[in-house]
């Protein structure tokens, strides 16, 4: 492997990739701490379960306005802000904890600050990525920060439990605060090169809507989105119950709860190294599917645990499942999205990621208050298959790897005889086709494809008319917000869209382009 091929040969993602490991270790055994210290603070499985709530609100509330700034502002300012507000709530909540004085409330509220500086943090992260390495590294440095994380997972946990049981949960939210000092110190030291833009960034409120607008028009990414939903909604139940499996059913202290958390982390990596040769053996649909009946057996068989080895043997494999998911999720949420949008799509992922973990967290919380914790992770892990095996049906995940989402920049850039402010429209653009008339329905049909295209990358109004005293002349129309929006459109063009855009072009009855006419409102 030539060092262009290898992201550790970067001395920045180098530095980087070793202290993101160092804060998630400390992230976890907050993780670990937060929970187990709700656990003495309120005995309503509720307010445990809200400890992952408070985690992954923020997530859900943030991860679009996150991902929208990081396209159009300096990242590594935004990165640096987010860290130091990130480190001042974890030194606060070590503060109150070793001063006595935390209550459940402002466990809540403290944690859910600290999560609020990850989400600002965590699509930034993602997208500096193809900054740091160079373009053959990129699939194997995402895949060592994902080896990265499931090292922390194997670490944190358990070192979280020792600390706790020698010198309690305070110590853990400071050394927490202390791990994230590494990474606002490599972030500080990056000289990073701000690409250079010919067109102006997009405002704020506008990078978002052309985000969701997205995500929307997307076929690829929506089911992506969908088999989130179907997936964290119900394997929630896991991470909110199992603090409460681990002192209540089994008797574990801290440290045998770390234990249980690090046994999971030890699968993850067997899953992160055996996920390559799975995924080329079942393909990425299969895989998928097989990993979520996998962690639903998981649940099933932690519900059944009465002992410290049968809980972790679970856990193990519950792990395994878990990052397969993961991995596949993420790896498709990146290879369905073009880089003028990756912050954002990654951040929407994110959103429906955090959403279903908070949404699923709260509503298991309060099932398990009702019907018990064992009868809670058996109903989820029922409804976790169920899912599993009707979205993988009806939302495959197959078609990823084919995409070409590099800029094609194949369409002319349109004639205009005086210099047009970028503020002016709307725009209405017209495209004219001659087809054979025997073939006109089947050229509406493949046109609606051009309509999803058109609509994806701004469009606010499309049509397609047939001339009633020219049969065979079609024309389609679209029109965007204004002549900025219509440039952008023309970057936003990939290479999978140029394909089933010359496509179209057998249906032409000449070989002359089709006429193309842009007309600007005053």
């Amino acid at each position: 492997m030539t060092d262009t091929a290898k992201p550790l040969s970067s001395p920045v993602f180098r530095a980087l990739w070793i202290a993101t490991i160092v804060s998630n270790i400390g992230t976890w055994m907050h993780d670990v701490g937060a929970g187990w210290l709700m656990t003495s603070l309120s005995t309503n499985p509720l307010m445990v379960a809200l400890v992952q709530a408070a985690t992954t609100l923020p997530m859900f509330a943030l991860a679009l306005p996150a991902g929208a700034l990081a396209d159009i502002v300096d990242r590594r300012r935004m990165l640096i802000g987010a860290q130091l507000f990130g480190l001042v709530a974890t030194a606060l909540l070590a503060l109150a904890t070793f001063g006595g004085i935390t209550t459940a409330p402002l466990l809540l509220a403290l944690t859910a600050a600290i999560a609020i500086g990850a989400a600002l943090s965590a699509p930034t992260f993602q997208a500096i990525v193809p900054e740091l390495v160079p373009a053959p590294a990129l699939q194997q440095a995402v895949a060592l920060n994902s080896l990265g994380v499931n090292i922390a997972r194997a670490i944190g946990p358990a070192l979280g439990g020792v600390i706790i049981a020698a010198a309690g949960t305070g110590a853990v939210f400071a050394l927490n605060a202390v791990s994230v000092v590494g990474v606002i110190a490599v972030i500080a030291r990056w000289r990073r090169d701000v690409p250079q833009r010919h067109l102006p960034a997009e405002h704020f409120v506008g990078a978002m809507r052309a985000g969701v607008r997205f995500a929307l028009r997307a076929p690829e990414l929506k089911a992506v989105l969908v088999r989130s939903i179907g997936f964290f909604l119900f394997a929630s139940a896991l991470w909110a119950l199992l603090p409460i499996v681990a002192r209540r059913d089994l008797g574990l202290g801290p440290a045998g709860y770390g234990g249980l958390l690090t046994f999971m982390g030890l699968g993850a990596i067997a899953g992160a190294m055996l996920m390559p040769r799975l995924r080329a053996r079942l393909g990425a649909n299969r895989t998928t599917v097989v990993a979520s009946l996998l962690l639903a057996g998981a649940m099933v068989a932690l519900a059944a645990s009465h002992s410290f080895a049968a809980a972790a043997a679970s856990l193990a494999a519950g792990g395994f499942a878990w990052i397969a998911m993961m991995a596949s999720l993420n790896g498709g949420a990146q290879a369905s999205s073009p880089a003028w949008v990756k912050a954002r799509a990654l951040a929407i992922y994110l959103l429906v990621f955090q959403g279903s973990m908070t949404a699923g967290s709260t509503l298991w919380g309060g099932v398990a208050g009702a019907i018990g914790v064992p009868a809670t992770l058996v109903l989820a892990a029922a409804l976790l298959a169920a899912a599993t095996l009707l979205l993988g049906w009806a939302r495959p995940l197959d078609g990823m790897a084919k995409l070409d989402l590099a800029p094609s920049l194949h369409w002319p850039a349109p004639v205009f005889e005086t210099e047009i402010e970028h503020d002016r429209g709307p725009v209405l653009v017209t495209i004219e086709y001659h087809v054979d008339p025997a073939r006109v329905p089947a050229f509406f049909d493949a046109m609606q494809g051009m309509r999803r295209i058109r609509r994806r990358d701004g469009a606010i109004h499309w049509g397609l008319y047939e001339d009633v005293a020219e049969p065979g002349r079609v024309t389609e129309t679209f029109t965007v917000e204004s002549w900025l929006e219509h440039l952008r459109q023309h970057d936003r063009v990939t290479n999978a869209d140029r394909v089933q855009q010359e496509a179209l072009r057998a249906f032409q009855q000449d070989a002359a382009p089709p006429l193309v006419r842009h007309m600007v409102a005053r």
